[in-house]
């Protein structure tokens, strides 16, 4: 899912810069910006222009996936669980857990 919160970029910038061990006017200077335009940036006041998120990435050895998108988590770990758990029951009780299923199924429509 796409982030469009600028707060939420800045955060994830201001974590990557961190664990790097580099400061502002580093990442600043490499990605030929102002001190001030990169704070701006890790404080999300500022909307930046593909470019120079390009080049803050590059700086930061990221992709701007890293910093722009944030994925679900995934439910085939619960899935598995479930269907282990149904596996573990009683044929009647399978039954009666799809019917259970299919009536909670029918009310989200």
């Amino acid at each position: 899912m796409l982030i469009f919160d600028f707060s939420d970029i800045g955060n994830r910038l201001y974590a990557v810069r961190k664990r790097m061990g580099l400061t502002q006017a580093e990442v600043a200077e490499q990605a030929e910006l102002s001190s001030r335009t990169y704070a701006d940036i890790e404080r999300g006041t500022v909307n930046m222009r593909i470019e120079t998120i390009l080049r803050i990435c590059k700086v930061l050895h990221i992709t701007p996936d890293e910093i722009l998108t944030t994925h679900e988590p995934s439910a085939l770990p619960r899935r598995e669980e479930l269907l282990a758990r149904l596996d573990a029951c009683s044929p009647k009780d399978q039954e009666t857990a799809l019917h259970l299923l299919q009536v909670f199924l029918s009310s989200l429509t």
